[in-house]
């Protein structure tokens, strides 16, 4: 699995596809995104999405140039295209000198041939820079494994669970590289789907109060499983829940070496009598518990894992991406009710080390506090002052991420309503 990555694309290719004309003049244009034009045709999209794929391409071109080796080909493969328009805008707008393009339904070549040949009608050196496909996800990864092709980014954008297709991707990506993967398993994430989180990601998941993030953190620890059993691991370049759908996405970058991983896969444990949070090693299973006074009832305990309990984002991946999005004028535009630059600072301050897993709502504080919901900002001002990290979360609305007790939490939303 060696960074084998500079192969002639064109000259591997299945026999049908070589020989296959690339289909009809483009198809009439009714989309844009971010200046690059496109037909959905028959395909299934979703303008809501766009900002997941903004932020894809912002990660693919910090990738691109940060590479050890910018003279090599900077290759993405998009192993479930729909109508082709992440693979176009990666050709476009991230710098890739090749795009593989595959869906499953032959159906949509028309689509996406014409899509992509919106961006290059005809090749000055005969060689096109994008190729499409019409296979199983898992059989084009595994294939392109098998013949030593080696992809810079990898994007699996799928219904349901993708865990089916995360050890074919990594087999299929180069070491350092990028899989964008996406989920919308938000039965599994909510812990109303034990068994198929089990059987797809290794972990057990039950109701806990902040189960968005709990579905980025199952996605994360599925993909940490399998990389470890490949003797790698992952960092999360960024994690990022969408309220439509829902659905969860994970950036994240395959790395030599599988130990270093290990302190981040664990065991999250929620406390329902108290409403405090805490992770869990391996090592110390058995010895779960909470700290707080009722210890008579062993329901208020639920834990949830094992699954990724690390930083969620990579906080110096993600000033790059703000500061690419500033440069090029996406950062304060509102696209679907996301401004990237929101987006992207919030992120960075959830990528503080000291934040733990979950989230707190505001509503939760004033209950136990029996107090109204303080301001948000006035709260998070509060809880930094007294040395406490926190901040908002992207993934809950009016809630804040904090290494704050929640009895502490508790004392200062009294104070903040004592004080007005």
């Amino acid at each position: 699995m060696a960074s084998a990555a500079a192969v002639s694309f064109h000259q591997t290719l299945p026999p049908p596809l070589q020989h296959r004309r690339l289909g009809p003049t483009p198809p009439r244009c009714t989309h844009s995104e971010r200046g690059v034009s496109f037909d959905p045709g028959s395909a299934f999209y979703r303008s809501e999405s766009a900002p997941g794929r903004d932020l894809a391409v912002l990660a693919a071109t910090i990738h691109r140039r940060r590479r050890l080796d910018p003279s090599g080909p900077f290759l993405c493969l998009d192993a479930m295209c729909g109508c082709g328009i992440r693979a176009l805008r990666y050709l476009a707008q991230a710098g890739a000198d090749f795009v593989w393009a595959n869906d499953a339904s032959d159906a949509l070549r028309p689509v996406v041939v014409g899509n992509l040949s919106r961006f290059e009608p005809e090749p000055l050196d005969g060689q096109r820079r994008w190729v499409v496909s019409h296979l199983d996800a898992t059989r084009l990864l595994a294939e392109r494994y098998l013949r030593r092709e080696y992809f810079d980014v990898i994007d699996v954008d799928s219904f349901g669970s993708e865990a089916e297709y995360i050890r074919a991707a990594f087999l299929a990506l180069k070491i350092g590289g990028l899989l964008y993967l996406t989920s919308t398993d938000w039965r599994s994430a909510r812990g109303y789907g034990g068994k198929c989180s089990l059987s797809s990601y290794g972990a057990y998941v039950r109701p806990v109060p902040y189960p968005n993030e709990i579905g980025l953190r199952m996605l994360l620890g599925g993909a940490a499983r399998e990389a470890a059993m490949l003797g790698f691991h992952i960092t999360p370049v960024f994690s990022y829940y969408a309220y439509h759908g829902p659905i969860f996405r994970a950036m994240i970058q395959l790395r030599h070496g599988k130990e270093d991983g290990i302190s981040n896969y664990g065991f999250i444990c929620h406390c329902k009598s108290c409403g405090q949070t805490q992770t869990f090693g391996f090592h110390e299973l058995g010895q779960i518990s909470c700290r707080c006074a009722d210890r008579t009832d062993a329901t208020s305990i639920t834990v949830v894992g094992p699954l990724w309990t690390g930083p969620l984002h990579d906080a110096s991946s993600i000033t790059e991406m703000l500061n690419l999005a500033v440069e090029w004028g996406w950062a304060y535009t509102t696209g679907n009710g996301v401004t990237l630059e929101k987006l992207l600072v919030t992120m960075i301050d959830e990528s503080d080390l000291r934040l733990p897993p979950g989230y707190i709502r505001l509503d939760e504080i004033a209950s136990r506090a029996k107090v109204n919901s303080p301001p948000l900002g006035t709260l998070i001002n509060s809880l930094q002052k007294e040395g406490y990290a926190a901040c908002r979360s992207h993934i809950g609305a009016n809630a804040i991420k904090t290494n704050c007790p929640i009895t502490s939490c508790i004392e200062v939303a009294r104070e903040i309503r004592n004080l007005r």
